[in-house]
Protein backbone atom coordinates (compact mmCIF):
# COMPACT_ATOMS: atom_id res chain seq x y z
CA UNK A 1 0.00 0.00 0.00
CA UNK A 2 1.61 3.28 -1.01
CA UNK A 3 2.43 5.49 1.87
CA UNK A 4 2.15 2.63 4.40
CA UNK A 5 4.15 2.73 7.61
CA UNK A 6 6.07 -0.45 6.62
CA UNK A 7 7.09 0.90 3.22
CA UNK A 8 10.80 0.62 2.86
CA UNK A 9 11.14 -1.49 6.06
CA UNK A 10 13.78 -4.19 5.85
CA UNK A 11 14.76 -6.37 8.83
CA UNK A 12 18.25 -5.83 10.01
CA UNK A 13 20.30 -9.00 9.94
CA UNK A 14 23.38 -9.24 12.14
CA UNK A 15 26.55 -9.21 10.19
CA UNK A 16 27.65 -12.70 11.23
CA UNK A 17 24.37 -14.34 10.00
CA UNK A 18 23.46 -14.54 6.36
CA UNK A 19 20.04 -13.53 5.17
CA UNK A 20 19.21 -17.11 4.10
CA UNK A 21 20.20 -18.47 7.51
CA UNK A 22 18.08 -15.86 9.20
CA UNK A 23 15.07 -16.88 7.11
CA UNK A 24 15.64 -20.57 7.90
CA UNK A 25 15.89 -19.92 11.65
CA UNK A 26 12.74 -17.84 11.53
CA UNK A 27 10.84 -20.60 9.72
CA UNK A 28 12.11 -23.22 12.19
CA UNK A 29 11.00 -21.15 15.15
CA UNK A 30 7.61 -20.66 13.53
CA UNK A 31 7.26 -24.41 12.95
CA UNK A 32 8.17 -25.15 16.56
CA UNK A 33 5.64 -22.60 17.76
CA UNK A 34 2.96 -24.17 15.58
CA UNK A 35 3.83 -27.66 16.87
CA UNK A 36 3.61 -26.45 20.43
CA UNK A 37 0.23 -24.94 19.75
CA UNK A 38 -1.33 -27.90 17.94
CA UNK A 39 0.58 -30.48 20.10
CA UNK A 40 0.65 -33.58 17.80
CA UNK A 41 2.43 -35.71 20.45
CA UNK A 42 0.84 -37.92 23.06
CA UNK A 43 2.47 -39.92 25.85
CA UNK A 44 0.89 -43.16 27.05
CA UNK A 45 1.97 -43.84 30.63
CA UNK A 46 2.73 -47.12 32.40
CA UNK A 47 -0.35 -49.29 32.83
CA UNK A 48 -2.30 -47.37 30.18
CA UNK A 49 -3.45 -47.86 26.63
CA UNK A 50 -4.43 -45.17 24.12
CA UNK A 51 -7.62 -45.34 22.08
CA UNK A 52 -7.22 -43.38 18.84
CA UNK A 53 -10.20 -41.27 17.70
CA UNK A 54 -10.50 -39.78 14.21
CA UNK A 55 -12.95 -36.92 14.57
CA UNK A 56 -14.48 -38.92 17.45
CA UNK A 57 -14.64 -42.26 15.63
CA UNK A 58 -12.87 -45.11 17.44
CA UNK A 59 -10.05 -46.63 15.40
CA UNK A 60 -8.91 -50.29 15.54
CA UNK A 61 -5.40 -49.32 16.62
CA UNK A 62 -4.53 -49.28 20.34
CA UNK A 63 -1.50 -47.28 21.44
CA UNK A 64 0.89 -48.93 23.89
CA UNK A 65 3.08 -47.22 26.48
CA UNK A 66 5.44 -44.54 25.19
CA UNK A 67 5.46 -41.43 22.93
CA UNK A 68 3.28 -41.33 19.83
CA UNK A 69 2.60 -38.81 17.03
CA UNK A 70 -0.94 -37.93 16.00
CA UNK A 71 -2.42 -36.17 13.03
CA UNK A 72 -3.17 -32.69 14.37
CA UNK A 73 -6.81 -31.68 14.53
CA UNK A 74 -7.90 -35.00 13.02
CA UNK A 75 -6.83 -37.42 15.77
CA UNK A 76 -7.25 -37.41 19.52
CA UNK A 77 -6.46 -40.08 22.13
CA UNK A 78 -8.52 -41.41 25.04
CA UNK A 79 -6.41 -43.09 27.71
CA UNK A 80 -7.63 -46.34 29.34
CA UNK A 81 -6.20 -47.78 32.58
CA UNK A 82 -5.38 -51.48 32.13
CA UNK A 83 -3.90 -52.12 35.59
CA UNK A 84 -5.55 -54.39 38.18
CA UNK A 85 -8.28 -52.65 40.16
CA UNK A 86 -10.31 -53.66 43.20
CA UNK A 87 -14.08 -53.51 43.33
CA UNK A 88 -16.21 -54.10 46.43
CA UNK A 89 -19.96 -54.60 46.07
CA UNK A 90 -22.74 -55.07 48.63
CA UNK A 91 -25.32 -57.61 47.47
CA UNK A 92 -28.70 -58.60 48.88
CA UNK A 93 -30.22 -62.00 48.10
CA UNK A 94 -32.44 -64.79 49.43
CA UNK A 95 -31.35 -68.34 50.16
CA UNK A 96 -33.11 -71.52 49.06
CA UNK A 97 -34.96 -71.64 52.39
CA UNK A 98 -36.02 -67.98 51.96
CA UNK A 99 -33.56 -66.50 54.45
CA UNK A 100 -32.35 -62.97 53.76
CA UNK A 101 -28.63 -62.91 53.03
CA UNK A 102 -26.41 -59.83 52.88
CA UNK A 103 -23.04 -60.30 51.18
CA UNK A 104 -19.95 -58.20 50.63
CA UNK A 105 -18.12 -59.27 47.45
CA UNK A 106 -14.61 -58.11 46.59
CA UNK A 107 -12.93 -58.74 43.23
CA UNK A 108 -9.69 -57.76 41.55
CA UNK A 109 -10.06 -57.21 37.81
CA UNK A 110 -8.44 -55.62 34.77
CA UNK A 111 -9.50 -54.91 31.21
CA UNK A 112 -7.82 -56.66 28.28
CA UNK A 113 -5.14 -54.20 27.06
CA UNK A 114 -5.49 -55.02 23.36
CA UNK A 115 -9.30 -54.65 23.59
CA UNK A 116 -9.29 -51.22 25.21
CA UNK A 117 -10.76 -49.64 22.07
CA UNK A 118 -13.75 -52.03 22.12
CA UNK A 119 -14.43 -51.30 25.79
CA UNK A 120 -14.22 -47.56 25.18
CA UNK A 121 -16.53 -47.85 22.21
CA UNK A 122 -19.19 -50.05 23.82
CA UNK A 123 -18.98 -49.13 27.52
CA UNK A 124 -16.72 -46.14 28.04
CA UNK A 125 -14.66 -45.63 31.18
CA UNK A 126 -17.49 -46.27 33.69
CA UNK A 127 -17.42 -50.05 33.24
CA UNK A 128 -17.44 -50.71 37.01
CA UNK A 129 -20.79 -49.01 37.51
CA UNK A 130 -22.28 -50.18 34.22
CA UNK A 131 -21.04 -53.77 34.01
CA UNK A 132 -19.22 -55.09 37.10
CA UNK A 133 -21.58 -54.08 39.91
CA UNK A 134 -24.77 -55.29 38.15
CA UNK A 135 -23.06 -58.56 37.19
CA UNK A 136 -21.98 -59.18 40.81
CA UNK A 137 -25.53 -58.53 42.03
CA UNK A 138 -27.03 -60.95 39.53
CA UNK A 139 -24.49 -63.73 40.11
CA UNK A 140 -24.85 -63.51 43.90
CA UNK A 141 -28.65 -63.70 43.70
CA UNK A 142 -28.60 -66.66 41.29
CA UNK A 143 -26.02 -68.63 43.29
CA UNK A 144 -27.45 -67.90 46.73
CA UNK A 145 -30.89 -69.11 45.66
CA UNK A 146 -29.46 -72.61 45.05
CA UNK A 147 -28.27 -73.10 48.64
CA UNK A 148 -29.88 -73.01 52.06
CA UNK A 149 -28.64 -70.48 54.58
CA UNK A 150 -26.84 -73.19 56.50
CA UNK A 151 -25.17 -74.51 53.34
CA UNK A 152 -23.94 -71.02 52.51
CA UNK A 153 -21.96 -71.20 55.74
CA UNK A 154 -20.82 -74.82 55.67
CA UNK A 155 -20.09 -74.88 51.91
CA UNK A 156 -18.60 -71.43 51.60
CA UNK A 157 -15.59 -72.44 49.42
CA UNK A 158 -17.91 -74.20 46.94
CA UNK A 159 -20.28 -71.22 46.86
CA UNK A 160 -17.38 -68.81 46.37
CA UNK A 161 -15.93 -70.79 43.46
CA UNK A 162 -19.33 -71.04 41.78
CA UNK A 163 -19.80 -67.27 42.05
CA UNK A 164 -16.28 -66.60 40.76
CA UNK A 165 -16.62 -68.81 37.69
CA UNK A 166 -20.05 -67.38 36.86
CA UNK A 167 -18.84 -63.80 37.20
CA UNK A 168 -15.68 -64.45 35.17
CA UNK A 169 -17.71 -65.98 32.35
CA UNK A 170 -20.05 -63.02 32.31
CA UNK A 171 -17.38 -60.27 32.43
CA UNK A 172 -15.06 -61.77 29.81
CA UNK A 173 -17.80 -61.07 27.27
CA UNK A 174 -17.11 -57.39 27.96
CA UNK A 175 -13.30 -57.79 27.75
CA UNK A 176 -12.90 -57.69 31.55
CA UNK A 177 -10.83 -60.33 33.37
CA UNK A 178 -11.51 -61.41 36.99
CA UNK A 179 -8.15 -61.92 38.74
CA UNK A 180 -9.34 -62.60 42.30
CA UNK A 181 -12.73 -63.21 43.89
CA UNK A 182 -13.63 -63.39 47.58
CA UNK A 183 -16.71 -63.29 49.78
CA UNK A 184 -15.83 -60.80 52.46
CA UNK A 185 -18.87 -61.53 54.60
CA UNK A 186 -22.15 -63.42 54.82
CA UNK A 187 -24.69 -61.96 57.25
CA UNK A 188 -28.17 -63.19 58.14
CA UNK A 189 -31.08 -62.03 60.28
CA UNK A 190 -30.68 -61.98 64.06
CA UNK A 191 -33.31 -64.70 64.60
CA UNK A 192 -31.58 -67.02 62.14
CA UNK A 193 -28.17 -66.51 63.77
CA UNK A 194 -29.67 -67.30 67.19
CA UNK A 195 -31.25 -70.46 65.76
CA UNK A 196 -27.92 -71.53 64.28
CA UNK A 197 -26.17 -70.94 67.59
CA UNK A 198 -28.80 -72.98 69.47
CA UNK A 199 -28.47 -75.82 66.99
CA UNK A 200 -24.71 -75.88 67.29
CA UNK A 201 -24.98 -75.93 71.09
CA UNK A 202 -27.44 -78.84 70.94
CA UNK A 203 -25.17 -80.75 68.55
CA UNK A 204 -22.19 -80.23 70.85
CA UNK A 205 -24.16 -81.48 73.86
CA UNK A 206 -25.39 -84.49 71.91
CA UNK A 207 -21.84 -85.26 70.81
CA UNK A 208 -20.60 -85.02 74.39
CA UNK A 209 -23.39 -87.34 75.60
CA UNK A 210 -22.56 -89.85 72.86
CA UNK A 211 -18.88 -89.79 73.81
CA UNK A 212 -19.76 -90.27 77.49
CA UNK A 213 -21.99 -93.25 76.61
CA UNK A 214 -19.21 -94.79 74.55
CA UNK A 215 -16.80 -94.32 77.46
CA UNK A 216 -19.23 -95.96 79.90
CA UNK A 217 -19.72 -98.92 77.54
CA UNK A 218 -15.98 -99.38 77.19
CA UNK A 219 -15.45 -99.26 80.97
CA UNK A 220 -18.27 -101.79 81.51
CA UNK A 221 -16.80 -104.11 78.91
CA UNK A 222 -13.41 -103.83 80.61
CA UNK A 223 -14.92 -104.75 83.98
CA UNK A 224 -16.78 -107.70 82.45
CA UNK A 225 -13.60 -108.91 80.81
CA UNK A 226 -11.68 -108.56 84.07
CA UNK A 227 -14.38 -110.44 86.03
CA UNK A 228 -14.38 -113.23 83.48
CA UNK A 229 -10.60 -113.49 83.74
CA UNK A 230 -10.75 -113.68 87.53
CA UNK A 231 -13.52 -116.30 87.41
CA UNK A 232 -11.53 -118.35 84.94
CA UNK A 233 -8.47 -118.13 87.20
CA UNK A 234 -10.47 -119.36 90.21
CA UNK A 235 -11.91 -122.17 88.15
CA UNK A 236 -8.45 -123.29 87.11
CA UNK A 237 -7.21 -123.12 90.70
CA UNK A 238 -10.16 -125.21 91.87
CA UNK A 239 -9.48 -127.84 89.25
CA UNK A 240 -5.84 -128.08 90.37
CA UNK A 241 -6.67 -128.64 94.08
CA UNK A 242 -6.06 -132.30 95.12
CA UNK A 243 -5.83 -134.20 98.48
CA UNK A 244 -2.06 -134.17 98.22
CA UNK A 245 -2.05 -130.41 97.72
CA UNK A 246 -4.30 -129.94 100.76
CA UNK A 247 -1.98 -132.16 102.87
CA UNK A 248 1.03 -130.15 101.63
CA UNK A 249 -0.59 -126.86 102.58
CA UNK A 250 -1.31 -128.26 106.10
CA UNK A 251 2.30 -129.32 106.52
CA UNK A 252 3.51 -125.90 105.38
CA UNK A 253 1.20 -124.25 107.92
CA UNK A 254 2.53 -126.53 110.70
CA UNK A 255 6.13 -125.74 109.85
CA UNK A 256 5.40 -122.04 109.96
CA UNK A 257 3.77 -122.45 113.37
CA UNK A 258 6.82 -124.34 114.73
CA UNK A 259 9.18 -121.70 113.40
CA UNK A 260 7.27 -119.11 115.36
CA UNK A 261 7.05 -121.26 118.58
CA UNK A 262 9.23 -120.08 121.48
CA UNK A 263 9.34 -123.44 123.25
CA UNK A 264 6.72 -122.63 125.87
CA UNK A 265 3.59 -124.67 125.81
CA UNK A 266 0.47 -122.62 125.81
CA UNK A 267 -1.58 -122.71 129.00
CA UNK A 268 -4.76 -122.08 127.13
CA UNK A 269 -5.81 -123.93 124.10
CA UNK A 270 -8.28 -122.88 121.49
CA UNK A 271 -10.00 -124.41 118.60
CA UNK A 272 -7.86 -122.36 116.22
CA UNK A 273 -4.61 -123.77 117.65
CA UNK A 274 -3.45 -126.68 115.47
CA UNK A 275 -2.66 -129.99 117.18
CA UNK A 276 0.99 -130.86 116.89
CA UNK A 277 1.96 -134.51 116.92
CA UNK A 278 5.54 -134.55 118.27
CA UNK A 279 6.15 -138.11 117.12
CA UNK A 280 5.06 -137.19 113.64
CA UNK A 281 7.44 -134.26 113.68
CA UNK A 282 10.29 -136.54 114.80
CA UNK A 283 9.58 -138.84 111.93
Amino acid sequence: MPGGIFDGFEPKVPGFISKKSYVFVTIAIAVVMVLLIINPFVTIGAGERGVVLNFGAVQPIVLSEGLHILIPIVQTVAKMDVRVHKSQTNAEASSKDLQEVSSVIAINYHILPDKANLIYQSIGTSYKERIIDPAVQEIVKATTARYTAEELITKRPIVSEEMRSGLAERLIKHQIVVDEFSIMNFSFSKLFMEAIESKQTAEQLALKASRDLDRIKIEAEQKITQARAEAEALRLQKENISPDLIKLRRIEATIKAIDKWNGILPKVTSQNMPFIDVKELEN
